[in-house]
């Protein structure tokens, strides 16, 4: 929609920007959002929060000049309203036909674009392994990732192709070399940034299981195999092999103090098993997921944190603000971990929720069997990650 031409508003239009958002709703104050979008877009994407209002009045609603009365009785008239849209045109041009209207309004700048840019740095503070932990989180798509550095050293896991920049900034803020960008798997959400960091000099890493795939670049990569050691200063990654969610899916264990997951266990759920073989291989996956959890994953020292690579708006974040919990919490808490092999296949089935938006495209991304510009490619993320299965019947009582 924000591809249209929107007249240019005859009154002042203040705006906000998405970190500035962002700080309110953090800050647990009341916001009150006009979602001008289609409401299909509304309805798979939007901006939430327990203390945020969220009306959706596409914005061909305001196109005529005679606005319909049911129309502006949607939009409340007692309060401080932000408007926002795609891109923020048609946002800009909302808010200024309500504000001729005597209506207390702004728009976001850059509209859900922009909130997807948003990235925060949050650190580990219960890692106490050698060195600092710093997990990366983007709200717009509840992606997460990982930094550990120690000494002058430094590697990131998961790194996100449109934060190629962000990782390399962050480490000249904090005096470290980064050595390594690694993958725990092919992603289906996200375009991995692993490539766009080895043009930088950066070693890549991905897991050897994960190239029978189809990858193309893997002899540019050093492949992990379960069980390899990466240094960092005096810090050790060490690959643990978790397949389920895809072939192969890698779990990497930092400083013997967190194990990232990727998209094989989150704070809040397991992992979706259908994105590589479809629902005919779903079962099948489900049930090396069962394996990889009771085998690799539970077994470890319940104190070990887990940090996985998304989100979802269930997760409750830790006391540092970051999505970690110990195993041993996910354990008690989550009834899906300490079910038999049968139920727990036939729960993670009976209940997925839709797959990632344009997934196959950013597949075959990832995979580098399509070539992707840095635009299309932030386009092609766009939305909810939808990686994991329904958190609703996962949660204990």
């Amino acid at each position: 929609m924000d591809d249209m031409d929107f007249p240019t508003p005859d009154v002042e239009i203040e705006s906000v920007t998405p970190t500035e958002l962002k700080g309110r709703i953090d800050a647990g104050e009341d916001v009150t959002l006009l979602d001008a979008r289609m409401e299909s877009d509304y309805e798979e994407w939007r901006i939430d929060g327990e203390t945020v209002e969220s009306v959706n009045v596409p914005y061909f609603h305001f196109l005529d000049e005679v606005i319909d009365d049911d129309v502006l009785a949607q939009v409340p008239d007692d309060r401080e309203v932000t408007v926002l849209c795609a891109k923020g045109g048609a946002s800009e041009f909302v808010a200024g036909s309500l504000k001729e209207r005597g209506y207390d309004v702004h728009h976001l700048e850059e509209g859900m674009n922009g909130w997807a840019r948003i990235y925060e740095r949050v650190e580990v503070e219960r890692y106490d392994g050698s060195g600092a932990l710093y997990q990366y989180q983007r709200p717009s798509s509840g992606c997460l990732g990982y930094l550990v550095s120690d000494g002058d050293e430094a590697a990131v896991i998961d790194p996100l192709r449109a934060f190629t920049d962000r990782y390399l900034e962050d480490a000249a803020e904090l005096g470290v070399d980064l050595q390594y960008a690694i993958d725990t798997h092919v992603h289906a959400d996200h375009i991995s940034g692993l490539r766009n960091l080895a043009e930088e000099g950066v070693e890549g890493v991905i897991p050897a299981a994960a190239v029978d795939r189809g990858v193309t670049y893997a002899d540019e990569m050093t492949l992990a195999e379960d069980g390899d050691e990466f240094q960092v200063g005096d810090a050790t990654i060490e690959t643990v092999f978790t397949p389920g969610h895809t072939s192969g899916m890698t779990s990497y264990l930092i400083g013997d103090s967190l194990l990232a997951t990727g998209d094989g266990l989150f704070v809040e759920s397991v992992a979706r098993p259908d994105l590589e073989e479809g629902d005919e291989g779903a079962e099948d996956a489900a049930k090396q997921l069962y394996e990889s959890l009771q085998e690799r994953v539970l077994s470890l020292p319940g104190d070990t944190l887990v940090g996985g690579a998304h989100f979802s708006d269930s997760a409750v974040p830790a006391e540092d603000g970051t999505y970690t919990a110990p195993i041993g919490q996910l354990e008690a808490d989550m009834a899906a971990l300490t079910m038999d092999e049968d139920e727990f296949v036939e729960l993670i089935l009976s209940d997925m929720p839709p797959r990632p938006a344009n997934y196959e495209e950013i597949i075959a991304t990832n995979l580098g069997q399509q070539e992707t510009g840095d635009e299309e490619a932030f386009e092609l993320e766009l939305g909810p990650n939808n990686c994991a299965a329904s958190q609703e019947s996962l949660a204990g009582d």
